[in-house]
């Protein structure tokens, strides 16, 4: 008996000891692990559908040929344990990129002094070389006043301040004022867009400016309200015969405003734009009921750059552009590619005062038509003046339309509308390393195709309905063999 209580009791021993060397193996490995993957600086796994822990491919784009060093500095920020993950996402994307937190300000009155901060504050700082940048946390976000969501914009604001502090030359972005339709206001959102990816951006006024300025890398022409001058015309034409850059956002002309000397400027460039508003009858190009918000595929790869981007521009109300026969635009110099166009459904109505969604007789037919294109102008030094111009400026507006049961959203935020703004100032800028698609915010909004929405409703009714009919047919044929 003696016996047996030793040798059980020495099984006992042995189990428990086996069982801690056991637990102490598994912490071993765990604690392992985790210094080793910490030490490697491994990627994380995003397996969210929208990636939303994840560095974009808009900044792995921008970032990846990044060639000088940076240094971003974490100022109290020991709190914010997902901006201190995220801002470690940029030291994997490019190793010029180093982070560096600091916890106590006491310990640095360098950077208290420097930056005027109390020993508590939080600031980001981004550096490289003699430049730098600083972000605090307020603009990690922004606000949507249309859904009344809080916008996370930590990657845009990271990465922008980024571009901000190793480009050589910002460029130099001008809108066109004096005569516009649209008043500044409308433009606020697309500006602060384009601003964020570095390039500087003012209003020129040209009467009292007296020229367009010889550092302008991208003019900016809206709709007009009424003509311009001479001497503006005659400064645009000058601007295009040194191999200009313009980017032209014009309604449909359905005043009717004469505007003679604008008209050379397009005349320049072989086209005019249509008094008529183009709808679309194509299901899968336009929205729900909303046969003026027209949804068109960018075709042209200089805004894409890769056939992997898949950017669709949402028009209201466009117009269609015409080009001049070959022959006028081969004395012209001229040549031009597709960006956008209608489907083959599409027409085009003049008389607006038709309320009817579908084609009248009064219409007219205007399937495939060009609604954005680049235009590029031969010049007799042998370079070039370049036009990229949409047949819409609602677009690319902060105007608030209605989508869908009176739901109320920004136009710029439809599609990629933004994208195709921004990616155009790019290419005209020769910016072809930032042409990409945006990280979406974190809003969201029911905006679907018409073909979309039937099919979302035969899911919604018909599918649960044919399910209560075949139980109904079930339950009678088992009550008859009864």
């Amino acid at each position: 008996m003696k016996k047996r209580i030793e040798i059980i009791k020495k099984k006992w021993l042995k189990n428990t000891f086996l069982t801690i060397l056991l637990i102490a193996i598994i912490f071993a490995i765990y604690f392992g692990i985790n210094y080793a993957v910490k030490k490697l600086n491994l990627k994380d796994i995003d397996l969210t559908t929208d990636k939303i822990y994840s560095i974009s491919e808009s900044t792995e784009t921008k970032l990846k040929d990044l060639d000088k060093d940076v240094q971003i500095e974490l100022i109290n920020m020991s709190n914010y344990v997902y901006l201190l993950d995220f801002t470690n996402k940029y030291t994997q994307l490019n190793s010029h990129i180093t982070m560096e937190r600091i916890d106590d300000l006491t310990q640095r009155p360098d950077i208290m002094n420097t930056y005027n901060l109390e020993s508590t504050d939080n600031l980001i700082i981004v550096k490289s070389g003699e430049r730098e940048t600083y972000i605090s946390l307020s603009d990690l976000y922004t606000y949507d006043y249309t859904t009344g969501e809080q916008i996370d914009i930590t990657e845009e604001s990271i990465t922008n301040a980024i571009i901000e502090v190793t480009i050589e030359n910002k460029p130099k972005i001008y809108f066109l004022e004096g005569h516009n339709y649209y008043n500044d206001n409308y433009f606020q959102l697309v500006k602060q867009n384009i601003t964020a990816e570095a390039n500087e951006v003012e209003n020129l006024n040209i009467l009292t400016k007296g020229s367009i300025p010889e550092d302008c890398n991208c003019l900016v022409i809206t709709t007009l309200k009424e003509d311009i001058t001479e001497i503006e015309k005659d400064e645009l034409i000058a601007y295009s015969n040194r191999g200009g850059k313009i980017l032209l956002l014009a309604d449909s002309n359905v005043l009717g405003i004469s505007t003679p000397n604008f008209d050379e400027i397009l005349n320049l460039y072989g086209f005019n734009i249509s008094n008529g508003i183009l709808m679309e009858q194509d299901q899968d190009k336009m929205f729900y009921n909303l046969p003026e918000f027209i949804i068109a595929k960018v075709e042209s790869s200089e805004l894409t750059q890769n056939l992997k981007m898949n950017i669709n521009v949402c028009f209201i109300d466009a117009g269609k552009i015409e080009f001049k026969d070959e022959e006028t635009l081969q004395n012209l110099g001229v040549e031009y590619s597709t960006i956008a166009k209608t489907s083959s459904k599409a027409f085009i109505r003049t008389n607006l005062n038709i309320s009817t969604l579908s084609k009248t007789n009064q219409d007219t037919d205007a399937g495939d038509s060009i609604i954005g294109a680049l235009v590029t102008r031969s010049l007799e030094d042998g370079n070039s003046a370049e036009m990229i111009v949409y047949s819409n400026a609602i677009f690319a507006t902060n105007q608030q339309v209605n989508i869908n049961n009176n739901y109320a959203m920004y136009a710029n935020m439809l599609c990629n509308n933004d994208d195709v703004v921004i990616n155009s100032i790019s290419y005209l800028t020769k910016r072809t390393d930032t042409i990409t698609i945006r990280k979406d915010s974190d809003s969201v909004s029911y905006t679907v195709t018409q073909r979309e929405h039937s099919i979302i409703v035969g899911i919604i009714f018909l599918v649960p309905a044919l399910v209560i009919v075949c139980g109904i047919i079930v339950w009678q044929i088992r009550r008859r063999k009864k």
